[in-house]
């Protein structure tokens, strides 16, 4: 009996690392979360590297739609940097450099502008060549990655809307399963060598001014599962007991055989 509560404890001392091998994305103790401030929640959503934009012009401030399927490119540089998809259209991809290449334009740098300013910027370079330009533009690609806290959940969303909110997201991920941590959701933004990592709690009704954050392009929406010791331990001994209690019966099978002899 003492072998065997000393085993337990032994397992209960080994940590998260054994009872959860599964868990990802652990921080360490006092771990210097980076301070999720109102410019950084509230900020737009930038275009960035990789981004697919779709784009319709209109002249005459949204009288008449260009076709630029039937424009003859003039921009000079290479083919590359759009794609035709079914139901899409065009969609122009935007370089590593940040440019993207755009009929009758030509390379345009894009990448760290918000939608609105992008739009107003490609409004201003349409109007040497059409009458009030008016400009609809969409990225098509953006997506983040959300584990909700449950194996087997995770889940890659599209960000449809231009400013869509971590609320959003977690309600299109079918929200915080039962063995989510409400109060420990890490976003991971950036860098993926030297992200920024931000900790949110929305187990409170004052979380939700954190949760209607302004989600970017790449984010990582990461739910701390629930830590259950007892439950992980008995899962974890259970082969074991069994493999014991099952050498015991064994033995004293044996034994008993042995006796029933004499």
């Amino acid at each position: 009996m003492r072998k065997l509560l000393f085993l337990f404890c032994t397992v209960a001392l080994t940590g998260c690392s054994y009872l959860y091998p599964s868990m990802m994305l652990r921080t360490p103790r006092n771990y210097p979360y980076s301070k999720l401030n109102d410019s950084i929640a509230s900020k737009d959503y930038k275009l960035s590297i990789n981004d697919y934009l779709s784009l319709r012009l209109y002249s005459q401030d949204g009288f008449r739609l260009i076709d630029f399927t039937n424009i003859i490119d003039n921009s000079g540089g290479s083919s590359g940097g759009y794609v035709t998809t079914p139901g899409s259209g065009v969609q122009y991809l935007v370089e590593p450099d940040g440019t993207v290449r755009l009929p009758v334009i030509g390379w345009v740098h894009v990448s760290g502008l918000t939608i609105r300013e992008a739009t107003r910027m490609l409004e201003q370079k349409f109007s040497q060549y059409y009458i009030n330009p008016f400009i609809l533009l969409e990225v098509t690609n953006r997506r983040v990655i959300v584990f909700p806290g449950d194996p087997g959940t995770a889940r890659v969303v599209p960000l449809v809307n231009n400013n869509t909110t971590l609320m959003e997201v977690l309600a299109i991920s079918g929200g915080i399963t039962v063995n989510g941590k409400a109060n420990q959701i890490k976003l991971i933004r950036g860098d993926p060598n030297n992200p920024n990592v931000y900790l949110i709690d929305l187990s409170k009704i004052y979380g939700i001014k954190a949760g209607n954050t302004i989600l970017q392009e790449g984010d990582i929406i990461y739910i701390t599962p629930v830590i259950r010791p007892a439950e992980q331990i008995v899962n974890r001994l259970s082969p074991t007991l069994t493999l014991i209690s099952t050498l015991i019966t064994l033995v004293l099978t044996v034994e008993l055989l042995k006796a029933a002899k004499f």
